[in-house]
């Protein structure tokens, strides 16, 4: 009876079904890992956020990189920008998902070491083959505050470094690129700006502050790792389900009459006695 488990059709499917189920727990884990990580960030940034401003020199390595869990803490440093060396980001959305804009303007502290800041996003003219128009930052000496961010790559962001891009404009932002630029012993990392001290004559006209990273969703990977888990768990319910209906099947046919002879009449059973 079950010998037709032999047959060709029903070896490739069983081959198949050992695949999937492998696979489909794999996937599990995988989604299972990124809500890990994801928990694992939020807690990041809300302990990071909740922690005292200090110097960005303090965790801040010059040419150097910051350590990753100091990323999200609330940084000061004191300077003069350097409008000079100000560059724009490309390709910036705001909190409503509008293209445009993030303001780079290095600070220049008073031992000649520079610092990116992050001032803000601002809105994409109509022409983004030229610098757009940038406000102006506060004049002579200030203090300002905001997160301490990593430094950005095409392996932690997915950009991609693009050649022939107009003056004033690069693609990600990098503390060692823009030392290069300025020629100014740099802090690694950035400082995303959240305040000013002098706060600016002209706030209002300053470019828009970037939002908080969002801290309190988890997304959806737990339950589709419970998913994946549920469909491994189906595949052999359902080859199970298939074997049934296949075994039936044969013994239905098994168990039919035979039918009659071609070009018998019917209700002709043959000869008499």
């Amino acid at each position: 009876m079950y010998r037709f488990l032999l047959s060709r059709q029903w070896v490739i499917l069983t081959l198949v079904a050992l695949l999937l189920i492998p696979a489909l727990v794999w996937l599990g884990f995988w989604q299972l890992d990124r809500h890990e990580q994801r928990v694992a960030r939020n807690d990041l940034i809300s302990a990071s956020l909740a922690a005292p401003p200090v110097p960005m020199a303090e965790l801040s390595p010059v040419d150097g990189a910051i350590d990753p869990e100091d990323r999200y803490r609330p940084v000061t440093a004191t300077g003069a920008y350097d409008t000079e060396h100000e560059v724009v980001v490309r390709q910036r959305t705001d909190a409503d998902g509008a293209v445009g804009y993030h303001v780079l303007t290095p600070l220049v502290r008073e031992d000649g070491t520079g610092v990116v800041v992050n001032r803000g996003w601002i809105p994409a003219g109509d022409d983004l083959t030229t610098m757009p128009e940038v406000p102006e930052p506060p004049t002579g000496e200030v203090t300002v505050t905001g997160r301490l961010m990593a430094d950005e790559s095409s392996g932690t962001t997915g950009i991609r470094e693009r050649s022939g891009l107009p003056e004033g404009m690069v693609m990600m932002i990098n503390s060692a690129e823009r030392a290069d630029a300025t020629g100014l012993p740099t802090l690694g990392g950035y400082l995303e700006l959240t305040a000013t001290s002098p706060a600016p004559a002209d706030a209002g006209a300053q470019p828009e502050m970037l939002p908080e990273p969002d801290h309190a969703g988890i997304g959806a990977h737990f339950a589709y790792a419970l998913q994946w888990w549920l469909f491994a768990a189906g595949v052999p319910v359902g080859w199970v389900l298939l074997l049934r209906r296949e075994v039936q099947d044969r013994r239905r046919a098994e168990a039919a009459p035979a039918p009659a002879p071609a070009g018998t009449p019917a209700g002709d059973e043959g000869p008499g006695p």
